[in-house]
């Protein structure tokens, strides 16, 4: 794989069971690519190695005055200097190349866990969990992923260097064979502490990722509070605490940096030491002197991949677990499904609660705690975030956890209370699959989005079509109720079989409301529609009304009957401080003591 050819038409199913085990994975997949790192590797490092035997060689021509083997000494180390250069650059490219597309690919894997998860994501990790693996994490996982093919090649050029000068000059190979993986091993006592400190400083830069990611998505409401300046404090605090644990940890790398520094340096003592004694003796040449001397001052810097690797997984490790658990969660139903990728038509119900949608009506849901229905609201859509043995919700008798996930999808579409409005032109934002019997603008008008163009079109400089104006991150610059009935649109033009609606109009005012129900009530004429609402204004144009109440339906039929018959449908919709149903208790307790 190549940058040019990402992305990936299949990034493949991760083994996410821990992160040794993801990055095991991620390594082997690119088993190309990490044998070109490493066969270019050798090529650059042997021909580094190499230098200090043409640069030995061409000494001891010197001293016994042969001009053919400085020639040739000459030559080899040209060779030598070309070898270096196009390993090296060759080298570098499919390293880049190896870190590139393993982050792409481990990117591709989150964008793929994300789409198929939906809002269950945010539910079961944390919102900047999955901003820090998807930004900074997917950098580290790549480097080590990269890394591994380049410290292998020090590692064997290290032994064949090794092997060599015990070949050429025992007397000093010994000690430097011996020298050598001493130096290399020599950091390993430090290497847990180390471990435990980056873990620990990635752990605080992870907390004040997530504290910033929440205090910027609501800045808003913050503001209207006062609250921004405890907000804040809050973040500075989490900042210090991720300096102080970033000093902690870039102490014991130095500490490890300067032993890989000092240890070398007191070889080379040794060698030169060593080898002065043996050349006074005559047992060794002053070419041999030179190449074992020169041997062990460019083995410093194959030596410091092995530092290297060892940031890089002290680093990636973290990364990879983090990654490995967004990508281990699982969807409480089956991806493929059981059936055929056709999407039915029907009424749509639920066996748990015995909610039932007639087809093509509008029905409105009343329930009395937001995340309850927040959470039949996914299941109406198919997507509960645990199945907990109950049945599945059925659209024209077919169990909607049998079909493909994308035919479940196209058949119930779910608007949460929260919708996400993505920066770009409302060109962009309504460029979504669509059924093409609603027009985008007729899904505008029926959202009461008159005001909102307005909005964009002075906000957007050149901008004549309301349709190229452009939208903010996140919708910023809109109120909250623009951005609501922007989604509002969206979602009607998507015309799907059956749209339920989670509290689409709780941030709009009464008069904006009321035309919001009559817009949505006559564009969706003929399909099914589900809202979840308290509002009056919903209820009393809704075809049907079902109060929902501790997990069951307990009350079905319009808003005017159901306000003056049932109390606990009252106390819901007309916000009443106190429960009749209690207080009717209340009173036979204190009737039954009297």
């Amino acid at each position: 794989m190549q940058i040019q050819d990402l992305p990936y038409p299949d990034p493949g199913v991760p083994d996410a069971r821990s992160g040794p085990r993801f990055l095991w994975w991620l390594f082997r997949n690119q088993l190309g690519g990490q044998l070109r790192s490493l066969a270019w590797g050798l090529v650059h490092f042997l021909s580094v190695s190499a230098l200090p035997f043409c640069v030995g060689y061409a000494v001891q021509a010197v001293v016994d005055r042969s001009g053919a083997r400085l020639a040739l000494a000459g030559g080899l180390l040209a060779l030598a200097c070309a070898g270096n250069a196009i390993g090296d650059t060759f080298l570098h490219r499919a390293a880049i190349t190896n870190w590139i597309t393993a982050a792409a690919r481990v990117q591709q894997l989150l964008a793929r866990k994300a789409a198929t998860l939906g809002s269950a994501l945010t539910r079961r990790v944390a919102a900047g969990e999955v901003v820090a693996v998807s930004t900074g994490d997917v950098e580290k996982i790549g480097w080590f992923v990269e890394a591994a093919s380049r410290f292998t090649a020090a590692a064997l050029t290290i032994v064949f260097v090794c092997v060599g000068l015990v070949v050429y000059q025992p007397s000093l190979g010994v000690v430097v064979a011996i020298g050598l993986p001493v130096l290399a091993l020599a950091v390993l006592p430090l290497l847990p502490r180390a471990t435990r400190r980056a873990d620990f400083q990635r752990e605080k830069a992870g907390r004040a990722t997530e504290l910033a990611s929440d205090t910027v998505a609501g800045l808003r409401v913050l503001r209207g509070i006062g609250g921004e300046e405890l907000f804040l404090d809050r973040y500075r605090s989490a900042s210090q605490e991720v300096r102080h644990a970033a000093v902690r940890s870039a102490r014991m790398w130095s500490l490890i940096s300067a032993i890989q520094v000092l240890l070398p340096g007191l070889l080379l003592i040794a060698v030169v030491w060593h080898g002065v004694g043996l050349a006074r003796e005559g047992r060794i040449s002053v070419g041999e002197l030179v190449t074992v001397y020169s041997s062990v001052m460019v083995m410093t810097y194959p030596l410091r991949h092995f530092e290297e690797i060892a940031m890089a997984y002290s680093f990636s490790r973290p990364s990879a677990r983090r990654a490995a658990r967004v990508l281990s969660l699982r969807r409480a139903t089956s991806e493929d499904g059981a059936r055929a990728a056709t999407a039915p038509t029907g009424d749509l119900y639920d066996p748990a609660t015995g909610l039932l949608a007639p087809a093509g009506r509008l029905t409105a849901v009343v329930c009395g705690d937001p995340d309850a229905a927040g959470r039949l609201a996914e299941r109406l859509g198919g997507h509960p975030s645990s199945t907990d043995g109950e049945p599945s919700v059925l659209l024209g008798g077919v169990p909607l956890d049998e079909l493909p996930l994308s035919a479940a999808r196209t058949a119930v579409l779910v608007q949460d209370k929260d919708p996400v409005l993505l920066s770009g032109t409302l060109r962009e934002l309504l460029d979504v699959p669509a059924s093409g019997d609603v027009d985008a603008r007729e899904a505008l008008t029926a959202a009461q989005c008159e005001d909102v163009l307005a909005a964009l079109v002075q906000g957007s400089v050149g901008a004549e079509d309301p349709l190229d104006a452009r939208i903010t991150e996140r919708g910023r610059s809109l109120s909250g109720g623009q951005r609501q009935r922007l989604a509002l649109a969206r979602s009607l033009y998507t015309d799907p079989e059956v749209l339920v609606l989670d509290e689409p109009t709780s941030a709009v005012d009464s008069h904006t409301e009321a035309r919001v129900a009559e817009g949505v009530r006559e564009l969706r004429t003929g399909r099914t529609t589900v809202v979840f609402t308290s509002s009056p204004l919903l209820l009393d144009r809704a075809d049907r009304v079902v109060l929902v109440h501790e997990g069951e339906v307990v009350a079905v039929g319009v808003h005017r009957e159901l306000v003056h018959k049932e109390p606990r449908y009252r106390a819901v919709v007309t916000r009443e401080t106190e429960d009749p149903l209690e207080e009717l208790q209340e009173l036979e307790e204190i009737e039954e003591t009297a």
